[in-house]
């Protein structure tokens, strides 16, 4: 099958060819038709697998012709972090080059709110949307939801993840009952088949991979570290030895994610941070940067890894082995992307056991072992104290040296209750 296959207008066609893409993927080839009937659908895919372009593209089309009224938007996309929603922002302009009349709003947090309620102000056909953002025009009276006509829940258990479901839940009480809804997820645990059953009427369903399958065109590897301290060692062993292209390295901690970034580059990497604490206009740069090649590593937290479509990605590492089992799923399906190969490799130290053990229970299979020379706390140094550290060392030495110089009579009992000499304790006063 080929898009020209599926009734697509003649303005899409022409923007998916420009992009280079000739052969819908299984998901769009079963979504598209679906949607164009004005079916809701229920999509389960795993990463990588161009859900986004599956439902886009026939909104598009779907809109076309229409007027969007003041503060009124016609369709609704839910997104959990600003990266995925402006990922989808980004399909639109991509597909609907050629529908110059539809519009467009991009309503998340972090970003001018001015600017975003004059965006509405003009009238909106397809608004992208956080729900926290969302949540907070619609309170300010600055947005009704009352003219959707489509609403898509993408990344549905992300949402889940990040606790967003209240949120979503008092989103959907606010729209039209009569809407089309289409809700798209890479893994489908009980609460979110629940909720999918509560919004969906008659869906279609569309499931094109196992749920939290891996992809097929990654070669997944653990590779076992002795100690959290071994880490950057191991790193750069493997670095070396792989043709790397570009990378996301996935930490579980935003605080740790700095200081990798430190380490690789006193390494000369070209590297950057991507986390949530970051201002929204540093994260969106830093997202550019490694978009346009100008970085090669990107360090990040989970919120990188769900959404974000970076075209050729060679290499995924786990720095830390995630806490959730899904989310090594999300993080792996970085690359190996369209039909491309990819390699992830993830750290492991022995507290890793459970949550290692968890993932392939998920996945249905054990990752294969990379055996390599341990990287122990030997050949990673252990941290040097801190300038304040060593005062502190110091003060408690002086301390120490100066007790041990005092006589007999000017010793506390309260010296040796809490053991402040050791076994060193003169005889006279130890209690009889």
């Amino acid at each position: 099958m080929e898009f020209k296959d599926l009734g697509l207008s003649e303005g899409i066609l022409r923007a998916v060819e420009e992009a280079g893409y000739k052969e819908p993927t299984p998901i769009q080839a079963q979504a598209i038709p679906a949607i164009q009937m004005c079916r809701d659908v229920l999509g389960l895919a795993q990463t990588g697998t161009g859900k986004t372009a599956a439902f886009t593209i026939p909104m598009i089309d779907a809109l076309a012709g229409g007027r969007a009224k003041a503060r009124m938007p016609r369709s609704l996309i839910l997104s959990p972090t600003r990266e995925l929603a402006a990922q989808i922002s980004e399909n639109f302009v991509k597909y609907g080059k050629y529908h110059s009349q539809l519009s467009m709003a991009l309503i998340v947090g972090g970003t001018s709110m001015d600017d975003q309620i004059r965006n509405l102000e003009r009238g909106v056909d397809v608004l992208i949307a956080t729900p926290g953002r969302l949540l907070d025009l619609f309170e300010r009276g600055k947005i009704l939801l009352a003219d959707i006509k489509i609403l898509v829940i993408d990344e549905a258990d992300r949402m889940m993840d990040m606790g967003f479901i209240p949120d979503l839940e008092r989103i959907v009480s606010l729209l039209p009952p009569m809407r089309q809804t289409l809700f798209f997820s890479a893994t489908m645990p009980g609460p979110i088949k629940k909720l999918a059953d509560k919004y969906l009427s008659n869906p279609k369903t569309i499931t094109v991979s196992p749920p939290s399958s891996t992809a097929v065109n990654v070669e997944q590897y653990l590779v076992n570290v002795n100690h959290s301290r071994g880490k950057s060692a191991m790193f750069m062993k493997i670095y070396e030895q792989e043709d790397v292209k570009n990378a996301f390295v996935f930490c579980n901690r935003k605080r740790d994610i700095d200081e990798v970034c430190r380490f690789m580059k006193s390494k000369r990497l070209s590297c950057a941070a991507l986390h949530g604490d970051m201002e929204q206009d540093e994260r969106t740069a830093a997202l550019n940067r490694f978009k346009a090649a100008e970085i090669q590593i990107l360090v990040c937290s989970d919120v990188a890894a769900r959404g974000l479509d970076v075209q050729g990605m060679s290499h995924v590492f786990n720095w830390d082995v995630p806490f959730n089992a899904e989310d090594y799923v999300h993080r792996i399906g970085r690359t190996g992307r369209a039909g491309a190969k990819g390699r992830a490799f993830t750290l492991v130290v022995p507290s890793d056991e459970k949550a290692l053990a968890n993932i392939h229970k998920l996945i249905g299979k054990k990752i294969d072992l990379l055996e390599m020379a341990g990287a122990t706390p030997t050949e990673a140094p252990p941290p040097q104290p801190s300038v304040q550290q060593k005062a502190r060392h110091h003060n408690r030495d002086q301390k120490q040296n100066h007790r041990h110089r005092l006589p007999p009579q000017d010793i506390e009992e309260s010296d040796v209750n809490n053991g402040s000499f050791g076994d060193d304790i003169p005889s006279f006063l130890q209690k009889k």
